[in-house]
């Protein structure tokens, strides 16, 4: 029974939340503006490189005006951007799937080009004149270090953009479960992460990861949030795409901050329709008189998740299994006596150094939770890489994959 002591407090925290879901249109505006700036000045800068670099190539090839030639092409790469910034934003308004494959992504190929030479060119920039200066020679820009960065990148996040995102795997990963009855030891999971299905990733990929986690039958198949991008526009194609999952167990979805990037109530519902969505709650699983609890949080970035909720009515004695979009809550997770914790939300970087993406990423720079397999005492974590992408729709040494994870009893 709550006391009269803690009823007011209560009250505030709840009043505090709902102040919070009320007023989370207005925050999220005012912080896409200022994320649209300080891309903007990114881009900006980005370009001047980029530009000189080209100029330096036409300027090679014999063309005529060649750096005014150069110059138009780095202001029409930062004028373009503007026109993608905003589609990406508004996922699905307007855009016509002919001019996505003919102008947008072929403009990220450049973009993230533009980005790689960026680095590059800031060094060269900086220890050229040093380099000249002890060779006697006048200073001059390293134009042709601008050129063959530009050309490296558009090579090598030509393949990121066109080949590497749209490349996923299908990978089996064994994990002990502590408290695990021997009813479930071998229990296969398809576990699939940040589907981000919309304009950049076409509900035909997404029903290509369903047919490749049911060709491995799954006992339970599982999604952990952001199935689109923003807005519910393709509420109905990522519905499609969870419905097409086949598991003996049945199919589970919990909910990511993108999700509720311009609203939710449509694509909970079309989901709804063709998985169990879970939201703070938790559901029965039985084997042979053995019982597992699969349970699932809400979205933590809105602040829409409640751990105890989604543990409260877990038999004892019962394994846990959680699904929980951002595993920054790993670790009250663990503490809560959740047993197994399937994560997504940093993509793996999306861009990382190959063969050692859990250390050397962009989600690394970011998250200790970053990708793969973490302990915290009895409890275990999965970070899934993701299967599409947010931002530049780019892939380099993060694979997207579908995983299944076959978990085990204690040895």
């Amino acid at each position: 029974m709550t006391s009269a002591a803690q009823q007011p407090e209560s009250a505030a925290a709840a009043a505090d939340v709902v102040d919070h879901h009320r007023n989370a249109p207005a925050r999220r505006r005012a912080r896409v503006s200022r994320f649209l700036r300080v891309l903007l000045i990114i881009t900006a800068g980005i370009h001047v490189p980029v530009a000189l670099g080209v100029g330096e190539l036409l300027r090679r090839a014999g063309a005529p005006y060649p750096w005014l030639l150069g110059a138009l092409w780095g202001a029409l790469g930062f004028a373009l951007f503007l026109g993608r910034a905003r589609a990406g934003m508004h996922d699905g308004r307007g855009r016509h799937p002919l001019l996505v494959r003919a102008v947008d992504i072929p403009y990220f190929v450049h973009w993230c080009a533009a980005v790689w030479t960026l680095i590059p060119a800031v060094v060269v920039t900086l220890g050229a004149p040093v380099v000249d200066l002890l060779r006697g020679v006048p200073v001059a820009l390293p134009l042709g270090a601008y050129m063959w960065t530009y050309l490296a990148g558009l090579v090598v996040c030509g393949y990121g953009v066109l080949v590497r995102r749209r490349w996923f795997r299908v990978v089996e990963r064994e994990v002990r479960v502590e408290g695990l009855p021997r009813a479930f030891d071998g229990l296969r999971i398809a576990h699939l992460s940040d589907l981000h299905v919309g304009t950049l990733t076409p509900k035909s990929w997404g029903m290509r990861w369903a047919a490749a986690a049911n060709a491995r039958e799954p006992d339970i198949a599982v999604v952990t949030g952001d199935l689109v991008t923003s807005g519910t526009e393709f509420a109905e194609d990522v519905a499609e795409v969870i419905g097409a999952l086949r598991a003996k167990d049945g199919v589970y979805t919990s909910l990511g901050n993108h999700d509720y990037f311009g609203g939710d109530h449509e694509i909970i519902k079309a989901v709804a329709a063709r998985s169990r969505v879970l939201r703070n709650e938790g559901l029965v699983i039985e084997r042979d008189g053995a019982r597992l609890w699969l349970a699932a949080i809400d979205d933590t970035w809105t602040r829409r998740d409640d751990l105890r909720a989604a543990m409260a009515g877990r038999p004892d004695g019962a394994p846990t299994v959680l699904l929980a979009h951002d595993p920054a809550r790993f670790d009250a997770a663990a503490d809560a006596g959740a047993n197994l914790v399937l994560s997504g939300h940093t993509h793996g970087g999306q861009i990382a150094f190959p063969f050692l993406s859990r250390v050397l990423s962009l989600a690394s720079l970011a998250h200790p939770y970053n990708v793969g397999f973490y302990r915290r005492g009895r409890s275990t974590l999965y970070v899934h890489p993701g299967l599409g992408t947010t931002g530049p729709p780019m892939r380099l040494g993060a694979a997207p994959e579908v995983t299944i994870l076959v978990l085990r009893a204690p040895a």
